[in-house]
């Protein structure tokens, strides 16, 4: 049943995008400099969750490196790498350059200097979930080096420009902005079915169901995709010759737990104390989380990152807030409320 399981993978990068031409042409003209050897614009790609961001950075990365011999990329996920220390060591260990940096004592100077002195391509570094870092001057010391290009990737501008000093904001603001909205389902489907002819046999799922994948992630590709993987796995276990209703529903209600506990394995541990105050006592407003929160670690961040924290888990339908600003509480999403398969 299934040709190629690479095309059903979430971090797969097509050969084709479907659906975002004008984002693809924008990004690869801001990165045009660069195969003429000189600097190129920073980029600041945003959008919701499933949008597509990190395909398209990807994709466009992956042309550039057809297309010009001296440029090399790397691609930090700043959810993961959250410290200034851990994202500077993800970059020049790509570039191979941490052959004798100790991560216990190398200082953060000497890993800036050690990029300074880097004189191998000119190299595009795509952060994504670049408004997790918890020491946003990392962007600025990328900034300040020619030889390196930078693609940021966040859900929302105004939330990474709220975690950064002045100086750094202007600069950002200045950047190129390529902004993606949500999918619709005919998008999705376009999507759902160009993976379903490259990765799956003849006639083993039908247009209604495609559709009706699209209807239930509502926007979200990765959800979408997330759950034409896991239909498909299961029905190729159980030896079944085309994928059934019933393994689409399991799919995803399986599918979305998946995405659930990856956003949830990908908080940082200040997250999780938030999430689990949350978990606890909600429906909860900001000021008792941050009291709570203070009480429970060693070094409390400010109010302003638990709101960026709070708002981050809203985006990943980890929690949902109801009421204004004023009065605002936050509780775990009701995973049994999502948009169901119909």
């Amino acid at each position: 049943m299934i040709r190629d399981a690479r095309v059903l993978r979430a971090g797969f990068v097509p050969r084709e995008v479907e659906h975002r031409d004008a984002e693809v042409n924008h990004l690869s003209s801001v990165l045009e400099p660069i195969t003429n050897g000189e600097p190129a614009d920073t980029a600041i790609v945003t959008g919701p969750s499933g949008a597509g961001k990190t395909c398209i950075s990807q994709f466009v990365t992956e042309r550039l490196r057809e297309e010009v011999l001296d440029v090399e990329t790397t691609y930090v996920n700043c959810w993961r790498n959250y410290t200034r220390f851990r994202t500077l060591y993800q970059i020049l260990d790509d570039l191979g350059a941490t052959i004798d940096i100790h991560r216990q004592s190398t200082p953060h100077d000497e890993l800036v200097d050690r990029l300074q002195q880097h004189d191998g391509p000119r190299t595009v570094v795509i952060l994504d979930e670049v408004d997790q870092l918890e020491d946003p001057s990392v962007i600025y010391d990328l900034h300040s080096l020619p030889q390196f290009a930078i693609i940021c990737i966040a859900n929302k501008e105004e939330e990474l420009f709220s975690r950064v000093d002045d100086r750094l904001v202007s600069r950002l603001r200045s950047s190129e902005h390529v902004r993606m909205d949500k999918y619709h389902d005919e998008q999705l489907y376009d999507i759902l079915s160009a993976r379903a002819k490259w990765g799956l046999d003849e006639d083993v799922i039908t247009d209604d169901q495609l559709y009706r994948i699209a209807d239930a992630a509502a926007g979200d590709a990765r959800l979408a995709i997330g759950i034409l993987r896991t239909a498909a796995g299961k029905a190729d276990r159980e030896n079944h010759e085309r994928i059934t209703d019933d393994i689409l529903l399991d799919a995803a209600e399986d599918a979305r737990a998946q995405i659930k506990q990856k956003s949830l394995d990908s908080l940082t541990p200040h997250q999780r104390v938030v999430y689990d105050i949350v978990r606890e006592h909600g429906p909860v407003g900001p000021s008792e989380i941050h009291e709570r929160y203070t009480e429970d670690v060693d070094d409390p961040r400010t109010k302003r990152t638990i709101r960026t924290y709070l708002s981050k888990m809203e985006q990943y339908n980890l929690l949902e807030a109801e009421g204004t600003s004023r009065d605002r509480e936050y509780s775990l999403v009701d995973s049994a409320a999502a948009s169901p398969m119909q």
